[in-house]
């Protein structure tokens, strides 16, 4: 599990860009699979047929990250840069990244001031990122272009995944390459002999945009019921906004509701049922600031029963995401046993 996420987060695949981390996943899954396409909007998406008759279960882990576009090259050589997804402006200056031009990764740095001169500056002020820049190193704007680099490239954290404290990982992109990495393992380990139904593994693109992918590949599967899997920010550090709710290491976060979804109230009660079958600590997520894909799958056609098992994560859209394996292992647990529950493609509709 280790190897693959390192695999995956070291691949570039901002919102638009997934091109390369569908390319990993399509070499490694397709032999496995029944059915494996990428769709005109890049969502990578995986069949498996069960060994018996049932209902269509969907899965969806996003492959997007959230990054920039490089925007204007300026005369001197520094590059402006717009958002592709949600970013905190106060986390951006000095930071580390990559920018993906014609001739691979450039380094850079988006720039800020010396601390030396913060005494001139207004100390309250957090810069909007559109008064950023990001240096890689060249004299000039002709210089950029020597290296590649346009206007329209993506740029990704450069933050590597590393062995953290205990049984921990330290890394950029886990939200979702993290889910993307459960959905691999659940298609590669769980027996499908004993499955019921089919399962469509949707790896989507520019979620962190919308919830684009989902919405185009929701449109192609007939699905019964759908589960999202993705990252959602823990609640646990000293921070006077953060309850508690939900703990690193705390095991899975079973999805209430967010600000894309109430979820299904049957999908999650088999969720928690087999948390408590299988001794899995279990979080309820009640959480109006994100969604998930289960936003847009829960719609389609007359409306799908749409759960979500979230991974805890810390310092999410941060160049320094921290996730714990204890939470990944009992979260592949749980989905494995949720493909395996089910029977019948109405158990979820009945009154």
């Amino acid at each position: 599990m280790k190897e693959l996420l390192r695999e995956l987060v070291s691949l570039p695949g901002t919102c638009g860009f997934e091109e390369n981390v569908a390319q990993y996943l399509y070499r490694r899954v397709a032999p496995l699979a029944d059915e494996a396409y990428v769709d005109g909007l890049g969502n990578l998406i995986v069949m498996k047929q069960g060994g018996q008759e049932g209902p269509t279960l969907m899965l969806s882990a996003h492959m997007d990250e959230v990054g920039f576009m490089v925007r204007k090259i300026e005369k001197n050589g520094l590059l402006c840069f717009e958002k592709l997804g949600g970013h905190d402006d106060r986390v951006l200056p000095s930071e580390h990244v990559l920018v993906h031009g014609a001739k691979g990764a450039c380094h850079g740095i988006i720039g800020t001031i010396s601390c030396h001169m913060r005494r001139f500056d207004d100390e309250k002020l957090v810069r909007h990122y559109r008064q950023l820049y990001i240096d890689v190193g060249a004299r000039d704007d002709a210089g950029v272009r020597e290296m590649g680099i346009s206007e329209g490239d993506s740029i990704t954290w450069a933050t590597p995944l590393q062995d953290f404290g205990q049984n921990r990982a330290l890394g950029h992109g886990f939200d979702d390459r993290a889910g993307c990495v459960l959905l691999v393992k659940a298609l590669e380990e769980t027996d499908f002999s004993q499955v019921h139904g089919k399962v469509y593994f949707v790896f989507s693109s520019q979620e962190e945009v919308g919830l684009r992918g989902a919405r185009a590949a929701s449109q192609q599967i007939a699905a019964d019921v759908a589960l999202a899997v993705d990252t959602t920010p823990a609640s646990d550090t000293p921070e006077s906004v953060n309850d508690g709710t939900i703990l690193l290491g705390g095991g899975p976060g079973v999805k209430a509701m967010d600000g894309s979804l109430v979820a299904n109230t049957k999908v999650r009660r088999r969720l928690q049922e087999l948390c408590a079958k299988l001794n899995i600590s279990c979080q309820i997520e009640v959480f109006p600031g994100i969604g998930t894909d289960a936003g847009e799958m829960h719609k389609e056609k007359a409306g799908v029963p749409t759960g979500v098992i979230s991974i805890p994560s810390r310092y999410a859209h941060c160049p320094h995401e921290v996730i714990d394996w204890g939470d990944m292992d009992q979260c592949l647990k749980l989905l494995q046993a949720f493909i395996l529950s089910l029977r019948e493609p109405g158990e979820f509709w009945s009154l």
